[in-house]
């Protein structure tokens, strides 16, 4: 299958592109290490591939609809169920 093609077929079945997915699946990996597993910002976006904070910070605002500060007041430190809406 080509490259093209893969595209095409993926984006058909989950309407965002290879990249986009893979984003999605990192940031809410980061969102469930920083949530459940209590690791700082920093920490959770280098262990899921992030090379920088503040890039991290701006996707992170732009999937979740607001700044990762609100979700760690919601969610305070072992408090209900976190993950991934």
């Amino acid at each position: 299958m080509s490259t093209s093609t893969f595209h095409h077929h993926f984006r058909a079945l989950t309407a965002m592109t290879p990249l986009q997915f893979q984003k999605r699946i990192r940031l809410h990996e980061a969102r469930r290490l920083i949530l459940t597993d209590h690791l700082d910002a920093s920490t959770a976006a280098f262990q899921v591939g992030y090379e920088s904070p503040s890039q991290f910070n701006r996707e992170y605002s732009r999937l979740f609809g607001a700044p990762l500060l609100v979700a760690i007041r919601v969610y305070p430190k072992g408090k209900g169920n976190v993950c991934c809406s």
